[in-house]
């Protein structure tokens, strides 16, 4: 059997903290709005599901957001990729010769399509605390760095530059998604590397 899998990101959420879902509540949203299955991964807003052919991912998405706006509160943007496109995105090796010591951090934000034009990259902020190396029409890749008692925040640079949300995980978390669910229990399976419709 072919199951498409996709991971959902959500944009400023830690499951169980004020406006935020619980995990139960942030699977249920997706299960109810037509996921075939779906695993809270991390507490940080990240969740992989599955859809029986037919159904468009980010709508399910979009219907899930709906409903954890009505059961918590949240009102917050979601960004859909397919494992598929992760895995190939790993596969690649975007951070190879980058170095992160101690506290910094290698990252991806995930934007939405289409977006505003970025500044030509690579791109070093004025206090060095934040890196921009490459990106396409759906992310960013970045090293957050610690200068002094903070470190740069990729998230906040995008939204205040492009003037649209964004949401951003360590590069870790992308990583071991991809270990987990890329051919889970061998019924992954779905050709290309294309974001979902």
């Amino acid at each position: 059997m072919i199951v498409a899998r996709y991971a959902a990101f959500l944009r400023n959420v830690n499951l169980g903290r004020p406006n935020s879902p619980t995990r139960a509540q942030f699977e249920d949203a997706f299960l109810r709005s037509g996921a075939a299955s779906a695993e809270s991964f991390l507490v940080n807003g990240t969740l992989v599901f599955t859809l029986a052919p037919g159904l468009r991912p980010r709508a399910v998405a979009a219907r899930a957001c709906e409903a954890m706006a009505a059961t918590c509160g949240l009102r917050e943007p979601v960004f859909v990729r397919s494992v598929a496109e992760l895995r190939a995105l790993v596969a690649s090796d975007p951070f190879a010769g980058q170095v992160a010591q101690g506290r910094d951090a290698c990252c991806i934000s995930f934007l939405g399509a289409p977006r505003q034009p970025l500044p030509p990259l690579p791109l070093v902020t004025a206090r060095g605390d934040l890196e921009l190396l490459r990106a396409d029409d759906g992310h960013v890749l970045s090293v957050s760095r610690w200068v002094g008692k903070s470190c740069g925040s990729p998230n906040a640079w995008l939204e205040r530059h492009l003037g649209e949300p964004a949401t951003t995980r360590n590069w870790r978390t992308v990583v071991r998604l991809v270990e987990k669910y890329a051919d889970d229990d061998g019924i992954f399976s779905e050709p290309g590397a294309q974001s979902p419709p």
